[in-house]
């Protein structure tokens, strides 16, 4: 004999699982800290201004 199921509440579980992971997956995206936020600003900004200083000058004057 088969097991009766509730499907209100085997979609609600699937709704908190399906939130759960999404909320697990912000976690990883956002949940850094100002320090660690701050530091990754500083870093492609030196990135960026030290691939600026190499760039070559363009010279259109031929």
């Amino acid at each position: 004999m088969a097991e009766i199921v509730n499907l209100n509440r085997r979609r609600k579980a699937k709704a908190r699982e399906e939130k759960d992971q999404q909320a697990q997956a912000n976690r990883v995206a956002f949940g850094r800290t100002k320090a660690e936020k701050l530091a990754a600003r500083q870093q492609a900004e030196r990135q960026r201004t030290d691939l600026d200083s190499k760039k070559l000058d363009e010279d259109h004057s031929q």
